[in-house]
């Protein structure tokens, strides 16, 4: 009798099921999840410097093997949509890793479902025509003149994505990350690795070139502003997520504004005839054709490798914190493709040991304002926690 009483208890608690969290002490609770978050924001990281050094040695490879030898400014265009499309095309493969990472229980109380999925659709649609507009105009933009120059205006970037995360995303900058912010276009100013597809001397027209690397800069920036904003207010609202942020949102994101990107970059390549100019591409890469379309497959696998640590930094952090490891990486790039490629002149040299440096110290100053984030939250536990037993 005694055995079937405890028996019945036993069978009352397993149906009962409770979540992990709701088992775990909100203290211990909320160091797993910091432990998760930490984790998360570093393979994140890994994933941009690992995307960015792949993109630039790819670039550099492809640029090398289809050198114009002889200056013609007829062919200062071509290519440029093409590069926007490998940017981009590349999202089918990672749908299968959106079915296999695991999504929260959904959330059966969501307000007006509909008007969510409208928003989301507009979200969608809005950042990928933005994602090929700043694919096109940045291609654009390294054809028209050196890439000192180049690097120089892209270097705006972060202080129009500050701008635009303070007054759309209402981002509180501290002291250490204006240090962070400061730093980090000086790294990328002074640690940028040599580029390989810079026009001749008497291809360069720094006024439209000045103005199309401006107006993507502007883009970029907004583009991670809107991924931050879409976040926060659209795709964790909705019943899939249930007001949870995991990394299953970033692949979505990622999918989807991939797709509309590809779509307007494909009409954009048929349109312009870009398509024409293809096989002569092929036909010109010192390498062969295999080659070519191996270095292009490479191209658009790096990107999105990039594209997904990126925007998971977006999620998981801010807009800013994304884009200050983006540029932060620059020095490290730049020593890579000095070890891969013999160009003249390029060296490590004192500029890039010093960008090295500092980028231990950008990143360190932006990390000690993430600790003290963290560290504050479980202060106010313990707080809450004190007063409850008293």
């Amino acid at each position: 009798m005694e055995m079937t009483e405890a028996s019945k208890q036993t069978t009352t608690e397993e149906s009962a099921n409770p979540e992990p969290d709701q088992i775990l002490s909100p203290r211990r609770s909320l160091e797993l999840k910091q432990k998760k978050w930490w984790i998360s924001v570093s393979l994140c990281l890994f994933l941009v410097l690992l995307g960015d050094s792949l993109v630039m040695l790819l670039l550099n490879f492809f640029y090398v093997q289809n050198y114009r030898e002889d200056s013609d400014q007829d062919l200062q265009y071509q290519g440029t949509w093409l590069q926007a499309l490998v940017q981009n095309a590349a999202f089918p493969l990672l749908i299968p890793l959106f079915f296999i990472f695991p999504s929260p229980k959904q959330n059966q109380e969501t307000n007006n479902p509909r008007f969510l999925s409208f928003r989301l659709l507009l979200l969608y649609i809005s950042l990928g025509v933005l994602v090929a507009t700043h694919s096109k105009l940045f291609a654009l933009g390294k054809l028209y003149a050196n890439y000192g120059v180049f690097t120089l205006i892209s270097a705006t970037q972060l202080i129009f994505t500050a701008i635009f995360t303070a007054i759309i995303n209402r981002f509180k900058f501290t002291r250490w990350i204006i240090l962070s912010i400061i730093l980090t276009i000086l790294i990328y100013v002074f640690g940028s690795p040599e580029f390989g597809g810079e026009p001749d001397e008497n291809e360069e027209f720094y006024s439209i070139q000045a103005w199309l690397t401006f107006a993507a800069s502007v883009a970029f920036a907004l583009s991670l502003c809107l991924i931050q904003l879409g976040f926060d207010k659209v795709l964790a609202k909705t019943k899939r997520y249930g007001n949870k942020k995991v990394f299953r949102m970033v692949l979505e994101m990622q999918i989807c504004v991939s797709f509309v990107a590809t779509v307007v970059c494909l009409v954009g390549l048929f349109a312009s005839g870009e398509n024409k100019e293809l096989q002569g591409d092929s036909h010109r890469f010192k390498k062969g054709e295999v080659y070519y379309v191996l270095s292009l497959i490479g191209l658009a696998l790096s990107w999105q490798v990039w594209a997904v640590g990126l925007i998971g930094l977006v999620l998981y952090v801010s807009g800013v914190f994304g884009d200050v490891v983006h540029m932060c990486t620059s020095p490290l790039v730049a020593l890579f493709v000095v070890l891969a490629f013999d160009f003249m002149d390029d060296e490590f040299d004192w500029f890039r040991i010093g960008s090295l440096i500092a980028t231990i110290v950008a990143l360190g100053s932006y990390f000690y304002t993430l600790h003290k984030r963290n560290k504050k939250k479980m202060v106010e536990l313990y707080q809450t926690e004190s007063n409850i037993e008293v």
